[in-house]
């Protein structure tokens, strides 16, 4: 699927999505680009990761199951489950492995660095709570965890079995994610197979619930991906390097953007989800400007995204 981002009548600039739409018997609904090509699932997959942990006997409530399956903002909100998550299970922020970073959303760093918190921190990464429900489940299952980022750990290595269970395909050899942690490898058709399951294999079923309810944990309402969380009314998640995976009763949808632009990527797959009959018209109106973001010129919209090519 070819898009556009059209300046004043002017096609300006073009991006390809891979998108593809599965049902729960592994059906092609729709299939647009290059839905094989090999790439890093990234974050997309949080939310298995969060399963493997579960099945060391990690069981947060539904808000800090959200937060663990999060690239959230960094606003004050996710910053403190977080730190419950940490504190409850005998830990502190000084504990987590990921990079020290700042908060993602810019209004949260903004205010983060008003009140004097200027260097970068771990707990303000974007996958601190991702990291968090490591250590919670190290400290469920009495794992080490000093090396849990360790590709030979056994939660990375039930994250591999995990993944390779719902996606039908081998997710290795691992990468290194941005945070540091071990990131597995697969394509947009693999990424769809496993969040098909999401919607329909009991075990999953608490993650998918924490996300539906609470999108703007997974994310915050100022990206698309979380606008988005906030209608769909399914487990929505994003990847580093524009990809996006969403599902709803049986039905999943991926895509990945080539420049690597999430905001294409969730457009795509918005778009998908028009095609095949699953978004509706009062939800389509909510989610215009993610189905077709605005070009801006000026302080005023001046062009939209629009699609050009479905192949």
């Amino acid at each position: 699927m070819r898009l556009s981002r059209v300046r004043s009548g002017l096609s300006e600039s073009f991006d390809d999505v891979a998108v593809i739409a599965l049902d729960s018997d592994g059906n092609t609904l729709f299939s647009s680009g290059s839905v094989d090509q090999p790439m890093f699932y990234r974050s997309a997959i949080k939310p298995l990761q969060a399963i493997a942990s579960r099945r060391f006997g990690l069981d947060l409530p539904a808000e800090y199951l959200a937060i663990a399956c999060a690239s959230h903002g960094g606003f004050p909100t996710h910053l403190a489950l977080v730190g419950q998550i940490l504190s409850t299970h005998g830990y502190t922020p000084a504990d987590l492995r990921c990079t020290p970073g700042r908060p993602l959303a810019t209004d949260a760093d903004r205010y983060q660095a008003s009140r004097g918190r200027i260097a970068p921190e771990r707990i303000f990464h974007n996958c601190s709570g991702k990291h968090a429900g490591w250590l919670a489940a190290c400290a469920v299952a009495d794992l080490d965890p000093s090396t849990y980022l360790d590709p030979q750990h056994p939660l990375q290595v039930a994250s591999i079995d995990t993944m390779r269970e719902y996606s039908g395909a081998d997710p290795r050899p691992v990468g290194v994610d941005g945070c540091g942690a071990p990131t597995l490898r697969g394509t947009i058709r693999t990424l769809a197979t496993a969040f098909v399951k999401l919607t329909t294999e009991p075990e999953a079923q608490p993650v998918a619930t924490a996300m539906t309810a609470y999108g703007a944990l997974v994310a915050d309402n100022q990206r698309p991906d979380g606008r988005l969380a906030l209608t769909w009314g399914g487990p929505v998640k994003v990847g580093a390097e524009g990809s996006v995976a969403m599902a709803r009763n049986g039905v999943a949808i991926a895509a990945k953007s080539e420049s690597g632009t999430s905001e294409m990527a969730v457009a795509g797959a918005l778009h998908a989800a028009q095609i095949i009959g699953v978004l509706a018209d009062s939800m389509a109106s909510g989610l215009k400007n993610e189905i077709s973001p605005p070009v801006f010129g000026g302080g005023r919209q001046v062009g939209r995204t629009i699609v050009v090519e479905e192949s």
